[in-house]
């Protein structure tokens, strides 16, 4: 497995399905290290880093990827905008904005669905093959897991089915827990579908 990620000290967990002749993987591991065309980050609308996967993708990718964001300055709530991956082994960085959870009746789903199509129509656009997704809104923004997983995956599996360049997406989870609750919802879904 050693052939989509730079070398780490742990070992890699993935798990992999094909579907409408694509392949969709399931790994735990460190986003920054997945050798993709674009990586996405779970940015804030003012594309200004932070914490988790956003702190992690600007610190590993360099002030490339801080300067591009300040130079288009804002991305709304279920948009995605593009940049230059910096020093990361990706070429580039998609930067989409997730809603923050609000307790589910404030259009949060549609929105993270948005975040994740819109993520999804960026790399259409620049031809890009292979494309790599952390979980969306999770962290901080405190979407439950459980209910952002499906949503994520569904995305993935809607744009896969029509005229689509990628030929490869990867989910990405830094815990144990979260490849977990992918994996699981994963096998369900993709497993349904998998030729």
């Amino acid at each position: 497995m050693g052939s989509f990620l730079a070398p780490t000290p742990r070992e890699v967990m993935v798990m992999e399905f094909e579907v409408h002749g694509k392949r969709v993987e399931v790994v735990q591991g460190d986003i920054t290290r997945v050798k993709v065309d674009a990586i996405v980050n779970a940015a804030n609308e003012g594309l200004r880093g932070g914490g988790g996967v956003d702190g992690a993708i600007h610190r590993a990718g360099g002030p490339a990827i801080m300067a591009a964001c300040r130079k288009i300055g804002h991305c709304p709530t279920g948009s995605a905008v593009i940049t230059t991956a910096g020093k990361l082994p990706a070429k580039y960085v998609i930067h989409a904005v997730g809603p923050i959870w609000r307790g589910g009746n404030s259009g949060e789903p549609e929105l993270l669905r948005s975040a994740y199509e819109a993520s999804l129509q960026l790399a259409q656009e620049y031809g890009l093959k292979s494309i790599a997704f952390p979980s969306i809104s999770t962290g901080a923004y405190g979407f439950p897991i459980e209910k952002a997983c499906p949503i994520a995956i569904k995305a993935v599996l809607d744009h896969l089915a029509g005229e689509t360049s990628l030929e490869r997406v990867v989910f990405v989870l830094f815990t144990r827990d979260d490849y977990e609750t992918y994996m699981n919802h994963a096998t369900k879904l993709l497993g349904e579908q998998s030729s």
